[in-house]
């Protein structure tokens, strides 16, 4: 008989599933001896692991249909050869190990990275769990019933309204909670967006990040691409394109690492106002700034041109999947309608979460926290490579610098920094496939620093630093 024991879930919070054979009776020595090789080969077998509590022999007998002296004698028998533990008031649970030995099956992969230095993410070692759990738990004690069901399709309206108190204060944009609609990060917004604007053209920076260009053809739009330059992107580019839109990274662009500069923010304002088109805002490694002042958002010069997209994931995890955008009026009903019409791309309790951890403060501290410890790492980058015949620009904010590299050399340097286990990006991976062909080309390497975890940081300089000094010789 193959059984379920579900009253575990009840007291111990498990099921069994127990083997006892074709034939069981309840009160028959056979029985508890079915039920001794039972737990015995579960044990064995791993499916019960050290410390794993067992139901109390009352509810296990009911579950298996057997008579409660059955279950005790068997539970009996198995601390008595050691399988088991038991004290009175404290139940019965697995102690020590009797698994059989088993193939490891978490080892490294092939071709996994030693060091990882791939752009994209912050320090998640480095994740305010102790405070992010207290949020959590405030969020669940006070969320309301209603928080539990489908609501607005913009999200929770406890997130939307802390969003718009600190990207009012932080970032300089100006909104309301009614114009704030959460998603699953940047790419989803890029997304939603596409298909707003498919089937017309999205112009794009001719250097940037390669799953946004993905994400608007996979949804319907085009791209086109306009160049970058030591200020930032040439908005007077867009004048040759019948784009309806264009995706800038203002704040630190990625990934040269310059800021927009003023006059061309103003520009690109001019250009939407004039041809009735939207500036997309992605506030790329916005809270991260070291060495001049904060840089505010293009969409505080006019809310009803510019779509400022947000995430937390550099700032917190990317697994959290939780991003934001805030839209002029006219864009809330199509992008609601592109996403459905439903909220269901980022559950409740973590909007919630999020929303609490904003408002008690927790957020502005770990930034704070991070911008300090980012700038070290960056330093250290700095000083590490220094001697080197490369050229490091884009550290003045942001997780990465661009490492650009003597002519023809870019494909050897990633060839050597995949066989010493360096994950990072080649600047060719980041090139439009369209841009200008008389933009001058240039090698390079996009590095994060703020990536590895704090153990695992300076022998990933060391290996950077190998690789980059054997080519620059």
């Amino acid at each position: 008989m193959v059984s379920w024991a579900n009253s575990a879930a009840n007291s111990a919070g498990l099921d069994l599933h127990l083997d006892l054979g074709s034939t069981v009776h309840p009160r028959r020595r056979g029985t508890r001896d079915q039920l001794i090789r039972a737990l015995r080969d579960a044990v064995r077998s791993g499916r019960l692991t050290a410390g794993t509590m067992l139901p109390p022999s009352r509810s296990l007998a009911t579950d298996l249909g057997l008579a409660r002296n059955t279950v005790a004698e068997a539970y009996a028998e198995l601390v008595a050869e050691g399988w088991l533990g038991s004290r009175q008031g404290a139940g019965t649970w697995v102690v020590g190990s009797h698994t059989e030995s088993a193939p490891v099956t978490q080892r490294a992969q092939p071709g996994t990275p030693t060091h990882n230095l791939m752009p994209g993410s912050g320090n998640v070692a480095a994740f305010p769990r102790q405070a992010w759990l207290a949020s959590a738990r405030r969020a669940l004690t006070n969320a309301p019933t209603e928080a539990l069901r489908t609501g607005d399709a913009r999200g929770r309206p406890e997130l939307r309204a802390a969003l718009a108190t600190y990207l009012a204060r932080a970032r300089g944009v100006r909104t309301t909670a009614e114009s704030i609609v959460i998603c699953a990060g940047t790419r989803h917004a890029v997304e939603l967006l596409s298909k707003v604007f498919a089937p017309g053209t999205i112009a794009v920076e001719d250097y940037g990040l390669f799953l946004f260009r993905d994400a608007i053809a996979q949804n319907g739009s085009g791209t086109v691409p306009i160049r970058i330059d030591d200020h930032g992107a040439v908005v007077e580019d867009l004048e040759t394109t019948s784009a309806a839109a264009v995706l800038l990274t203002p704040a630190h662009h990625f990934p040269h690492g310059v800021p927009l500069h003023p006059a061309r923010r103003t520009q690109a304002i001019d250009w939407a106002v004039r041809t009735k088109s939207y500036v997309l805002e992605d506030d790329y490694d916005g809270e991260f700034r070291y060495d001049r002042q904060p840089i505010g958002s293009v969409q505080g010069l006019d809310p009803d041109r510019v779509a400022y997209l947000g995430s937390a994931s550099k700032s917190l995890s990317p697994v959290l999947r939780l991003g934001w955008m805030v839209l002029p009026d006219n864009l809330i009903d199509p992008v609601l309608a592109a996403a459905g019409g439903q909220q269901f791309y980022v559950n409740a309790i973590d909007q919630l979460t999020m929303a609490d951890f904003i408002e008690s403060g927790q957020y502005d501290k770990h930034i704070r926290r991070m911008r300090n410890s980012y700038r070290r790492r960056r330093d250290a980058l700095a000083a590490k490579l220094s001697g080197l015949d490369v050229e490091i620009s884009g550290l003045s904010a942001g997780l990465h610098a661009l490492i650009r590299l003597p002519d023809g050399t870019e494909h050897e340097v990633m060839r050597r920094a995949a066989d010493a286990g360096i994950a990072l990006s080649g600047l060719a991976l980041l090139r439009h496939p369209n841009a200008a062909t008389d933009t001058p080309y240039q090698d390079g390497v996009v590095v994060s620093f703020g990536t590895p975890a704090d153990h695992e940081f300076n022998a990933a300089l060391d290996a950077l630093h190998a690789v980059l000094a054997a080519v620059s010789r």
